[in-house]
């Protein structure tokens, strides 16, 4: 019998967080295919370009789904807003589509860092942080947040701690979504 082989695309905004989901996914023992879409660089807005692409990859998942093991990933920074404020924006996107908003059986994850991933990876590394300082990145040395995700891979099954950022803790919960593709 031969096993599915499973896909999971990752829509998103820049190479840390490109560096980040898959190393994620490695860790928590996905074997299937990985492809990311990220921002060309200079093109346009990061965060505009995954709210752009997003009915797309929805359409063209929902267009899959039903014979084939697949998943789509968006990782998009909240920036000054809030969570729920950058999904609703996506879900505006698909409504501007005509297609209707994402439903709970769909393996359509969406991870939305507030301010963006460096301040995820900066409280998985043991620092305190807050959801409206802008974190240092680490040009050229996005491989730097891979101890981070390994911490976050093993605090997402005992659980996070309290004091964990808003944000991760949903990421935890959204999580959910794609397990089954994980396992």
């Amino acid at each position: 019998m031969s096993q599915r082989r499973i896909q999971i695309l990752v829509l998103c905004e820049d190479r840390q967080q490109e560096v980040f989901a898959r190393h994620f996914l490695k860790i928590r023992g996905f074997n299937g295919t990985i492809r990311f879409l990220p921002c060309p660089d200079g093109s346009q807005s990061a965060e505009q370009y995954v709210r752009l692409c997003y009915p797309k990859e929805v359409k063209a998942y929902r267009s899959k789904a039903s014979y084939l093991s697949i998943g789509l990933v968006v990782v998009i920074d909240a920036d000054k807003k809030t969570v729920e404020e950058r999904l609703k924006q996506l879900d505006d996107a698909l409504k501007e589509d005509s297609q209707q908003i994402r439903q709970p059986d769909e393996a359509i994850a969406i991870f939305v860092p507030k301010r963006n991933i460096e301040t995820w990876i900066h409280y998985l590394r043991g620092q305190a942080v807050d959801e409206e300082t802008e974190y240092p990145k680490f040009p050229r040395n996005e491989s730097a947040c891979k101890p981070s995700v390994e911490n976050l891979v093993n605090q997402c099954y005992q659980g996070l701690d309290e004091n964990a950022p808003p944000s991760l803790q949903a990421a935890c919960e959204e999580l959910q979504r794609i397990l089954p593709l994980l396992e």
